[in-house]
């Protein structure tokens, strides 16, 4: 899948600077006109999900707050009071087409349980059949390290990989990838994220945001690690799915990983944090990357972390370069019993290539 005209699902995130004209006031002009857009992709047979940042900036506006706040108590209380005049906002803008919105607010922590991570699937699913809008946000009123680390494009990408989709959406107030160093245009296919492409990107100045395009290619390697084509293009152009669907050159295009994550296997590779580290030397790192094999108590030759069984632990060379990630068997002290050198660590069922 290469073209969004060939979509079955997709992922739209929406930043501050497309949805706000300054802080606290909403552009309800561009929300209605996103609001077209999406029921124009529903009648062609697309689901779309959207992930929607707003709240801390609407919330800084009730507040009379003229800068994004430092304070983590201060962001939380703008998130409370912007959340539910986002999510009325696109209520609104929907009512006239018949489509009723549904609010889901997501934590990491959400992401990092199993059972969790199925049921945001099982609950996107249900309201996709039904008609639905799931619209998305970080639950940024408790979530303490998301709104001091966090931003949307990294949610966004999560949540694309959770729901299978195939496309993410990026859509701000830069009209891409701009190729600063070289021509100053539009890079508009990145087929692999290299180290020349991420000195591309820059941070953002905007009060009212986070990340900038460092952040959105962060999130172009979960999503496309996970099999999602990702455009990042510019949200106040009225005809941006009108010449993607015409296959126009238009924002840039990151193409997915040729041999994506299996789809029972996502909810490991998503993980930004694990529980320990699991050293390997270099012959079973081939083994693991090569052929895809367990990983034995034998080929471990130093553990790093307190960790319990089930835990999601990063597997690395002695240089300590990262292979892959996985959901271990045995906890920390159990690894370091050398009397079980033949049990199995991590299954291969469990293990997610990171390379």
């Amino acid at each position: 899948m290469s073209s969004l005209a060939q979509a079955k699902r997709v992922v739209i995130k929406l930043g501050t600077g497309v949805l706000t004209s300054g802080i606290g006031d909403l552009d309800t002009d561009r929300i209605n006109t996103l609001c077209k857009q999406v029921i124009e992709l529903r009648s062609r047979g697309i689901e779309v999900v959207l992930v929607s940042s707003g709240a801390v900036g609407l919330g800084m506006g009730k507040l009379n707050l003229k800068k994004r706040p430092e304070d983590l108590a201060q962001l939380q209380a703008c998130a409370s009071v912007g959340q539910s005049i986002l999510i009325n906002t696109w209520q609104n803008g929907f009512n006239p087409h018949d489509t009723t919105v549904a609010q889901i607010l997501l934590t990491r922590e959400d992401l990092r349980s199993r059972n969790r991570h199925n049921a945001i699937f099982n609950t996107v699913e249900c309201l996709l059949k039904s008609g639905a809008i799931p619209i998305v946000n970080e639950n940024d009123s408790v979530s303490a390290a998301e709104i001091k680390f966090g931003d949307n494009d990294t949610l966004s990408a999560l949540v694309a990989s959770v729901v299978s989709a195939d496309m993410l959406l990026i859509l701000s107030n830069i009209p891409g990838l701009i190729d600063r160093r070289g021509s100053g245009k539009v890079v508009h296919k990145v087929e692999a994220i290299t180290p020349d492409i991420e000195a591309m990107a820059d941070g953002t100045t905007e009060t009212t945001s986070v990340g900038g395009m460092t952040s959105k290619i962060t999130a172009a390697k979960i999503a496309c690690r996970a099999g999602s084509d990702v455009i990042v293009g510019s949200g106040k152009d009225d005809l941006f799915f009108t010449k993607l669907l015409n296959k126009e050159p238009i924002g840039t295009h990151f193409l997915p990983n040729p041999e994506p994550v299996m789809p029972h296997k996502r909810w490991i590779a998503i993980q930004d944090s694990t529980d320990g580290k699991l050293m390997v030397n270099d012959s079973v790192a081939e083994s693991i990357i090569q052929s895809g094999e367990n990983l034995l108590i034998a080929g471990i030759t130093n553990i790093d972390g307190n960790f319990s069984k089930n835990s999601i632990v990063s597997i690395c060379k002695n240089n300590g370069s990262v292979i892959a990630q996985g959901q271990v068997e045995l906890n920390s002290l159990a690894i370091k019993d050398n009397s079980l050198t033949d049990k199995i660590v991590v299954h291969r069922d469990n293990l997610v290539l990171l390379h």
